[in-house]
């Protein structure tokens, strides 16, 4: 294949924290293999307008720290359509980009494939979602942020539920894994966790919580993603009202939503941002396309974008019976 001598970076879809550092670790991993680094704003729809930038190491410095995305990040209707991703080529050649790094999640990887497949331009993404649900890694960039500002908000609503003997009902973020959920739930010792991979019927639901908070006259809290099949924290309290059995209940309904997002990305993100996307430029000069990198079992590993949007990522079953055998 042809030498690359300039990589254009992007962040695309929900910005995760860590973002910043991936970016970071992208342009001085490249060049520290003497190749220009342009930085695409505003994703997919910044490479369509050609709204790029030239990056250096000083363009880099003091962002390892921030939340969010310097580089921006939106949605793009224009580049799901074939002409909008031929004007996306178009753009990437006038600007003699020869090479791409794709910071996001599913869609972001998604559209990166399809994209290859039609332009044959070198591509790498690194995984960049708070949600964890991408095939082909053990962890994605934004979660252990994400995870950590749930479980920081569940202990201060525990604080204000003990006082009064209430049942709160927090919504995380998940609307198709339940990541999030199931994790801040053990850590945040909620006594029940709805997540979208199982299923939960609402009159069970209503006897499990309605004999512990009777039996044992204290506060509880379940932890819900919002993409659980009952419904969000709102509806599911909908339904509770209804029932006179809950008429005693002081019920409550906290949705931690974008605050999930945002903030100074924990160490654990920083330095999973800082190897992968450091990995992502090496992938790319080895000579790698339309692939993602990730780390699995502490190594970085490769996996074919395809798989990476194909395929369903699984949560681990067994943490699933301890949230109930800790209850």
């Amino acid at each position: 294949m042809d030498t690359i001598r300039r990589i254009g970076v992007f962040t695309s879809g929900g910005d995760a924290p860590g973002m910043n550092a991936c970016v970071r670790a992208v342009v001085r991993a490249a060049v520290g293999y003497d190749v220009e680094v342009m930085g695409i704003r505003r994703g997919y729809q910044g490479m369509i307008e050609g709204d790029m930038v030239e990056m250096d190491r000083k363009s880099v410095s003091n962002i390892l720290q921030k939340g969010g995305t310097i580089l921006k990040s939106a949605r793009s209707e224009a580049f799901r359509t074939r002409e909008g991703r031929e004007e996306a080529a178009r753009q990437l050649a006038q600007y003699g980009i020869d090479g791409l790094v794709a910071i996001g999640g599913d869609g972001t990887l998604h559209g990166a494939s399809l994209f290859y497949d039609e332009h044959q331009v070198p591509l790498v993404g690194c995984p960049g979602t708070i949600d964890n649900d991408l095939f082909g890694t053990d962890e994605t960039i934004g979660y252990d942020t994400a995870l950590n500002t749930a479980i920081e908000n569940i202990d201060r609503i525990r604080d204000t539920a003990d006082a009064h003997d209430r049942l709160f009902l927090v919504e995380v973020m998940g609307r198709d894994a339940g990541f999030i959920a199931l994790h801040s739930g053990i850590g945040g010792g909620a006594e029940m966790v709805l997540i979208p991979e199982t299923l939960t019927g609402i009159d069970d639901f209503k006897s499990h919580i309605h004999a512990l908070m009777s039996a044992q006259h204290r506060s509880s809290i379940v932890v819900v993603a919002e993409g659980d099949e009952l419904g969000g924290a709102t509806e599911i309290a909908d339904a509770l009202r209804k029932d006179a059995d809950f008429d005693r209940i002081d019920l409550r309904v906290c949705i931690l939503g974008h605050t999930q997002r945002g903030g100074s990305p924990t160490a654990r993100d920083r330095v999973l941002a800082s190897r992968l996307g450091v990995a992502a430029v090496d992938a790319l000069m080895e000579g790698h396309n339309n692939v993602m990198v990730g780390i699995i079992n502490g190594d970085v590993r490769l996996t074919p974008s395809r798989n990476v949007w194909s395929r369903k990522k699984n949560i681990n079953y067994e943490l699933l019976k301890l949230t109930q055998l800790l209850s």
